[in-house]
């Protein structure tokens, strides 16, 4: 029986196919210094690392970014020359203004200095006049118009100079001759032969005058007295 047994187990034993050998083969390697298989640093493969982006990208956002610049450069440029151009034509402005208004005192005075003649006839018409009563008509109409034409200068800004009665001055009166005149007189206008006309702080013409003097004797004494 013990026999049977045994000769089974042999017989299944060697119906049982084999068991093939399994060979594994480590392809790993060890890194000791810390390498990677092409011998490079890990960290500093990354930093590397070609760009993922095509070299045409880079190249358009490069000019992109100079185009960028320049366009500030630009601008910065113009608000710099547009704030000039204000100054400069505000500036500009001012000053035709100015010659404008300086043009139209000048052309005023001239045209009413062109008239005063006119005055000084009518004035002279007016004197003769007065020396003969026959002429009351005219001298009438002759001073209603000299009126006129006197309001008319005033109506422009003209106003005549003060002469007959006030001191001399040089600046608003042309000596035309003297006469003698007491000490307490002496450089005082005495007669004005043509009235003198100014126009705001511009003088158009002097006022042609007679100013007294005294004696030098007498004048020396009230000096003196003085």
């Amino acid at each position: 029986m013990q026999e049977d047994k045994v000769a089974r187990e042999e017989e299944v034993r060697a119906q049982e196919p084999a068991a093939e050998e399994i060979r594994v083969t480590d392809r790993r390697r060890i890194n000791l210094d810390g390498l990677n298989d092409e011998g490079k640093d890990e960290s500093g493969a990354s930093a590397d690392a070609p760009s993922l982006k095509p070299s045409y990208v880079e190249e358009l956002e490069a000019r992109t970014r100079a185009a960028e610049q320049k366009v500030a450069d630009v601008q910065s440029r113009f608000e710099q020359l547009r704030a000039q151009l204000q100054r400069e034509t505000d500036e500009t402005r001012q000053r035709l203004n100015r010659a404008a208004e300086e043009r139209a005192r000048r052309e005023r005075a001239d045209f009413i200095a062109t008239l005063l003649p006119v005055a000084d006839n009518l004035q002279r018409a007016v004197q003769a006049a007065e020396q003969s009563s026959s002429f009351d008509p005219l001298l009438n109409g002759v001073r209603g118009t000299l009126s006129q034409f006197e309001s008319a200068l005033v109506a422009a800004g003209v106003e005549p100079v003060v002469s007959v009665g006030a001191k001399f001055n040089p600046e608003l009166h042309e000596a035309v001759d003297t006469i003698e005149v007491a000490p307490e007189r002496d450089g005082t206008v005495t007669a004005e032969y043509s009235r003198g006309y100014k126009i705001g702080d511009r003088l158009l013409r002097p006022a042609r005058v007679q100013v007294g003097r005294a004696r030098a004797g007498a004048a020396k004494a009230v000096i003196s007295d003085e």
